[in-house]
This record gives C-alpha cells, sequence and structure tokens, in this order.
C-alpha cells in the first residue's frame, strides 16, 4: 500500500559482500511485498559484460532451510569519453626555395625542417580505460616522392607503441 525506505547494513559473509536489508517484523501471512532496489557498485571495469547478483528472502520464524533464492544478472556497461589533442610544432612551415632533398643523406638537415607532432589521448570519464588502440596514418609519401621524413616516435605514460616501417630508414 504506502511506501518505505528500507534500512540495509553491508557486512562480509563468508569471503562475499553481502547487504542485509530488515522488511519488517512481524509480516502476516499471504504478505506480498515489492522492493526496488538501486545499487552503486565501483570496481567493474575488468568484471566483463555482466555481474550476477545472488538475492535471499529469509524469514527468521522460518523453519525451512528452502529459503527463496534468485540469480539476477545484471549487463555492465563501461562508459568513458575520450579526447584526441593534436600539435604541430611549428604549427607552419615553408622550405626555402633553394632547399632540395638530398637522398642518401645521413645529416639531418639534408631531410627537411624538424616539425614535431605532439598527440595527446585524454580519458573525460566517468570510468577507466584499458586496451585502448590509437592507430595514426602519417602519409610519408606522395607518389615515389618523400613527403615526411618520419625521424622517432616517442610515448609518454607506459604505452606501447609499434613502429612505422618507413622509421628513420636512412638511419639518420
Amino acid at each position: 500500500q504506502g511506501q518505505e525506505k528500507l534500512s540495509c547494513n553491508p557486512k562480509k559473509e563468508n569471503g562475499t559482500h553481502v547487504l542485509l536489508c530488515e522488511l519488517g517484523n512481524p509480516m502476516k501471512a499471504g504478505a506480498q511485498i515489492t522492493v526496488d532496489m538501486e545499487l552503486s557498485v565501483s570496481g567493474l571495469e575488468d568484471m566483463g559484460d555482466a555481474i550476477t547478483f545472488h538475492l535471499q528472502l529469509r524469514s527468521k520464524n522460518s523453519p525451512s532451510p528452502s529459503n527463496a533464492s534468485v540469480m539476477v544478472t545484471v549487463p555492465v556497461e563501461a562508459e568513458a569519453e575520450m579526447e584526441l589533442r593534436g600539435n604541430s610544432l611549428p604549427a607552419t612551415m615553408v622550405l626555402p626555395t633553394s632547399w632540395h632533398w638530398v637522398e642518401g643523406s645521413r645529416r639531418l638537415e639534408d631531410h627537411g625542417i624538424k616539425v614535431e607532432h605532439v598527440y595527446e589521448l585524454h580519458n573525460k570519464g566517468p570510468g577507466t580505460v584499458s586496451g585502448v588502440t590509437l592507430s595514426l596514418a602519417v602519409p610519408h609519401l606522395l607518389g615515389d616522392h618523400v613527403l615526411l621524413y618520419l625521424l622517432e616516435l616517442g610515448t609518454e605514460g607506459g604505452m606501447n607503441c609499434s613502429h612505422h616501417p618507413a622509421l628513420n630508414s636512412a638511419q639518420v
């Protein structure tokens, strides 16, 4: 008939987390009760696609050992907003008309003006992320001509990278 807030207490029982909610005492025979529960559970990043709750109704007065029990599986949907920021230093670059690429040279200045591209991948939350793959396609050839000479690739923050096959091909 009416709505009441339940008083629930968390505790550990046999190595599992238990939430104990008292529904009321005494309860009339044949009473029907509907309980809506909202649970906030953290640390589910590596739990997979679902989490299963074991719900059980126990009566202190019941002599029957077979108290009603049900398993409820709830899908886990992680949410995290990723943001990619990029910058080139210098932002613009013009090659002098007198400059020519020197094929086979091992001097850095014979391969062009240094341009550094910096990319930052940010997790704006609310969840944490793992196993993220970022693929950057860098145009290094224009037809048969070198457009950008890829010198090096560096990372910060414990990331793993696979290097481009054209990375520092002339060993400058």
